[in-house]
């Protein structure tokens, strides 16, 4: 059994996911670390596998889906009996994931991240204690609960009024060129909706192809395959009026144009068997 961290410790990190990394840290260290017996589960060494060493072999090229669902099926379940250890597991395992979503969620983003990474770990925590297990594609809708957290809190965020000291701009600004920005921004706009904003991030940004982003939410391919392309269009569409509304600006600042380029948008609808 590890020893519990001494959170008030004057060390103790003050971000959400550093928090959480040494808080996992702990569990894996020492003579017993907390394991699971891998002769329960499909394609893993037949012993048992500490944590950190389970994390690694969940993200090697050769392990198959299926195993990630039985692995996340049984660290859920035992976070459930209210094992506060499991927890802790279950956002070391997903720290990987958290982390690279949180950066790329606040990367562009000026004021102090933590306040957005700590929603998209609330978003992970919630998820993990409701989602239903016995679905396939467990660790897709716990990122996608993940990034819809954090997504909301960046868009409060940016919408949030800022002190007339620090006002510098007499309009809002063109969007940021950092893609996750842009889509927040028009999210705030009512341009999209933040489903079809989060449509087009994870499946343009991210490694979620659209057959897994329909699975995920109980759609067919070709509905979620025609919902992406018309809120593509609608951004697209939004962001060439910014361009129009910013005469003085748009030679200088090429942010639709590098935007539109980054989000892989098309103007014509996605070709017959394309998957992202």
């Amino acid at each position: 059994m590890g020893t519990r961290p001494d959170t008030h410790h004057e060390g103790w990190p003050s971000h959400p996911l550093e928090a959480a990394r040494r808080a996992f840290g702990w569990l894996t260290r020492g003579p017993e670390p907390l394991s699971i017996d891998g002769r329960c589960f499909d394609h893993l060494p037949e012993r048992n596998i500490p944590l950190d060493e389970l994390g690694r072999l969940l993200l090697s090229t050769g392990c198959p889906r299926e195993v990630w669902d039985q692995v996340w099926r049984h660290v859920i379940d035992r976070s459930r009996l209210q094992e506060p250890s499991w927890t802790i597991a279950a956002v070391g395992l997903a720290l990987p994931m958290l982390t690279r979503m949180a950066a790329g969620l606040t990367a562009r983003f000026a004021q102090d991240p933590r306040d957005i990474h700590a929603e998209v770990l609330t978003g992970f925590l919630h998820a993990l204690a409701t989602i239903d297990v016995t679905r396939a594609g467990i660790v897709n809708r716990l990122r996608w609960a993940a990034y819809n957290a954090g997504y909301r809190a960046l868009i409060d965020a940016i919408d949030a009024p800022r002190p007339v000291e620090e006002m510098r701009w007499q309009s809002p600004p063109l969007p940021s060129g950092h893609p996750d920005l842009v889509l927040a921004r028009a999210v705030a706009a009512g341009v999209l909706t933040q489903t079809e904003a989060t449509l087009i991030g994870q499946t343009r940004l991210e490694d979620t192809s659209l057959i897994e982003w329909a699975a995920a939410h109980h759609q067919s391919y070709g509905q979620t395959q025609r919902s992406r392309h018309r809120a593509e269009q609608w951004l697209l569409a939004w962001l060439g009026e910014q361009v129009k509304l910013t005469p003085r600006t748009a030679h200088d600042d090429p942010t639709p144009h590098l935007a539109a380029n980054r989000l892989a948008l098309r103007s014509g609808p996605d070709t017959p068997g394309r998957s992202r």
